[in-house]
């Protein structure tokens, strides 16, 4: 359905509720006006249902082409893969993370939920599982045996490089140096995941757990993943370089990436700002494009081979069961994995589907943004500078090839797009995280049933998250903590409203 009469209907609705004069916007006031349009003119929509996650910006909805395009790719990103031949949506293993773009991703939300058990078949568990070792600077990933997001399921004959039967999640209470009080007496309670491995769920008999570590990350929000993307690496790079020139808060900028063919509308080297961790540059090399691929290990016409290791090939030829099942020798087996030219399971024009939708979910607008208690929060987050990393606004680039219409927005994420280290308790591998937009966080309740923030979801709610900011951001954590009772709330409440 299309949201021209959902949008004219939420428009009415401020208006009867504000008495607004005009019923095609809402309520503005002086420089309030425009930050309404967190995703501009062309990237948001007035709606702020269960649903506001998952709505096609408006210059997706009024465009016939683009539009079933966009039904289309999210239909791909609803639906489960599945391991039989010749079916819709077939191709899934021989090992994959989750068998669908949804699994990972509940409601399109802020992120997903925070569980006690590690279980990819829980609708709620939207964690990725990382093994690293913790004893080499930048806790690089055991990628011998293990791809970067681990994977812990398999299709039949073949076994996953880890049984998640092994993975244990533990919450751990949390004291601060303050023993969990602010200035006012006030008290409250913070938590931390420890993850721990088994040995005998590893599948590879000569990997010694005992020497590395394990830690979950959270699936990310994806609605205004384009606009982000619209950025110019220009604009990435003059802010990096203004923050290191004001010496405080100095961001780490995402290493340029070089994805010379595989980017056709940018080609060369980009400044990384996707993941956590900003190893991905741009969309097209970016979160869904790679997950699409590597979450499923579904094969398309520029992924024509499996998201496998080598060792875990080698393995896998070797398992008398895995040749008998398949009716192969250990050397036909090894050689199938390992190929780099396997027939395409999805095709070009699915792909291309699922990117226009990928790159067309529209931001919610921002609410309330008169409202006296909401002003006066936004007041405090000013001056308590969390803009040094949460920056406001952007101006997207002037010629945004893979959708032109959200060239030139001004919008408002929140985010600097670049990483500052929190000093957080273990928080695994991400110890230096990019700065996590906050747009349309104030819905992830009434979208998707909970509040639960950080990279591993330990923050169960925004003053949780503010309060495990520590390292750079520290000042102004402290600067919240000595805050009244009143004044936290209400800068809570502007961070519920954009």
């Amino acid at each position: 359905m299309k949201l021209k009469n959902k949008f004219i209907l939420a428009a009415v609705c401020i208006f009867i509720i504000s008495a607004c004069s005009n019923n095609d916007e809402p309520p503005i006031q002086g420089e309030y006006s425009e930050e309404y349009y967190a995703g501009g003119k062309n990237g948001t929509v007035f709606i702020n249902s269960s649903f506001a996650y998952k709505q096609p910006m408006p210059v997706i909805d009024e465009d016939p082409v683009l539009y079933t395009q966009f039904m289309r790719g999210e239909r791909i990103a609803d639906k489960s893969f599945v391991a039989s031949e010749d079916m819709a949506y077939s191709g899934l293993g021989p090992v994959y993370i989750r068998k669908s773009c949804i699994a990972c991703h509940p409601s399109y939300g802020g992120h997903s939920q925070r569980v006690d058990k590690y279980d990819s078949n829980d609708s709620r568990c939207g964690y990725l599982l990382m093994i690293y070792n913790p004893n080499e600077p930048n806790l690089p990933l055991a990628s011998k045996y293990f791809t970067g997001m681990t994977q812990t399921r398999a299709v039949h004959p073949f076994k996953p490089p880890v049984n998640e039967s092994g993975i244990t999640i533990e919450w751990k209470d949390y004291v601060d140096e303050y023993g969990n009080k602010y200035e006012d007496g006030t008290t409250y309670s913070l938590i931390y995941p420890k993850v721990s491995i088994a040995q005998d769920a590893i599948l590879f008999e000569d990997f010694d757990m005992s020497q590395h570590a394990a830690s979950i990350e959270a699936t990310i929000g994806i609605y205004g993943i384009g606009l982000l993307d619209a950025i110019s690496d220009e604009d990435l790079r003059a802010e990096h370089q203004q923050q290191q020139t004001r010496g405080y808060c100095a961001g780490v900028i995402g290493a340029d990436i070089d994805e010379t063919g595989l980017n056709p509308y940018f080609p060369g080297k980009h400044p990384g700002r996707f993941t956590y961790l900003c190893t991905r540059a741009t969309l097209d090399n970016g979160p869904g494009a790679n997950a699409l691929w590597n979450i499923t290990n579904v094969t398309r016409g520029d992924r024509k081979y499996h998201y496998i290791t080598e060792e875990y090939a080698k393995v896998m030829s070797k398992d008398t069961d895995v040749q008998q099942a398949l009716g192969k020798t250990e050397t036909e087996v090894f050689e199938w994995l390992m190929s780099k030219d396997l027939q395409p399971e999805m095709t070009m024009d699915d792909y291309n589907a699922f990117m226009v939708w990928h790159r067309g979910i529209a931001v919610p607008a921002a609410r309330n943004l008169n409202d006296p208690v909401v002003q006066r929060g936004r007041k405090l987050f000013y001056e308590s500078g969390c803009i040094a990393c949460h920056r406001p606004s952007w101006t997207t680039r002037s010629n945004y090839t893979p959708l032109p219409a959200i060239s030139n927005q001004k919008i408002y994420p929140y985010t600097d797009l670049l990483r500052h280290n929190l000093e957080m308790k273990e928080p695994g591998r991400v110890q230096v995280c990019r700065t996590t937009p906050l747009w349309g966080r104030g819905l992830m309740k009434i979208v998707s049933g909970h509040t639960d923030r950080l990279h591993d979801l330990r923050a169960r709610n925004t003053e949780e998250a503010i309060l495990w900011h520590g390292g750079e951001a520290r000042q102004s954590k402290e600067k919240f903590r000595k805050m009244s009772k009143e004044d936290r709330d209400a800068l809570i409440k502007f961070l519920d409203a954009i």
